[in-house]
């Protein structure tokens, strides 16, 4: 039996040149954007449920709770901290995106769900993205039950990769009535969905200072404060963006926090492991997908780290 906590809730409730691309082209700015480094306040690494492989995708922040998904099984789950202990719990919530409520979507299924960010709305319903076959998924607090969302993709279909499933949605987060859902690479893009009609509004991306890449890797994506934030994996920044004017407004790089020493993970590609973000008014939460892999200082540890970082400004 994996471990599991009872169901709680209905709410989990330096300045350089940027430039923005709209839906066709990019458009060299002039706007500049303070430039911060992010440093590590505490760092926990996250003992997994059974001690099992635990490739954490996403972060959601209500109240003093945190919440994460594993990519390899989509049940819903508790982070569980303290400030006096350098490890921490990822514990099971029960009867959330359980193997009963996805049953009905197994004839549409290709392979296994690989679940990917989380988001709450104003009614405590619970939103996936699921990417091998980029899919909506929401749960409802009400019904205990799982649905769909029948979203057509035909507006932004020329930005998807026709055939790695793995360059798909990677993140989402809900804000001012939009549901944001980050297509990882391939191409990266922020795709902006009205969550009543859920009519596709928008689509865009953003370039952080000092990247020659054409094509920007998105990660994870959280809403605060009026803000879209949102982690550019390969540029190893977070940043903050105006929805409205689709520009950057600040950026945070954590490449040295991740380097550390006895932090740094060993990894298969030269692109950062961090893969859930969560913002409030005091800290930066953020969390690795590190695939199995232990870090470079203690190789047989493969637990995921959890790092809270202290907003700069």
């Amino acid at each position: 039996m994996k471990s599991r906590v009872a169901w709680p809730f209905l709410l989990l409730f330096s300045s350089t040149l940027g430039c923005v691309s709209n839906r066709d082209e990019t458009v060299e700015g002039t706007n500049s954007w303070p430039c911060y480094t992010l440093s590590a306040e505490k760092v926990w690494q996250l003992n997994t449920p059974n001690n099992e492989r635990f490739d954490a995708s996403g972060l959601l922040q209500k109240g003093n709770k945190l919440f994460t998904v594993n990519d390899r099984d989509p049940a819903l789950c508790e982070i569980r901290v303290s400030e006096n202990r350098d490890s921490g719990d990822i514990v099971i919530v029960p009867e959330i995106f359980t193997a009963a409520q996805l049953a009905k979507f197994s004839k549409e299924k290709s392979g296994r769900f690989d679940c990917e960010g989380i988001a709450q709305d104003s009614k405590g319903r619970i939103y996936y993205c699921e990417e091998g076959d980029r899919w909506i998924l929401r749960f409802d607090p009400k019904i205990m039950d799982v649905e769909r969302l029948p979203i057509d993709w035909a507006p932004v279909e020329k930005q998807f990769h026709r055939t790695d499933r793995n360059a798909s949605f990677e993140g989402i987060t809900i804000g001012d009535g939009k549901l944001f859902v980050a297509n990882e690479r391939q191409e990266g893009r922020i795709i902006v969905i009205d969550l009543k009609t859920l009519k596709i509004l928008d689509d865009f991306t953003v370039r952080p200072t000092k990247t020659q890449m054409k094509d920007i890797h998105y990660s994870d994506l959280c809403w605060f404060d009026g803000a879209l934030f949102a982690i550019l994996r390969e540029n190893r920044v977070v940043v903050k963006i105006d929805p409205k004017q689709r520009r950057i407004v600040a950026e945070y790089n954590f490449h040295a926090m991740e380097q550390q020493d006895d932090l740094a993970y060993r990894v298969m590609y030269p692109t950062s492991t961090m893969e859930g973000l969560a913002v409030d008014k005091n800290y930066f939460w953020l969390i690795t997908d590190n695939n199995g892999w232990g870090r470079k200082a203690f190789p047989q540890d493969t637990r995921p780290t959890l790092f809270k970082c202290r907003k700069p400004e």
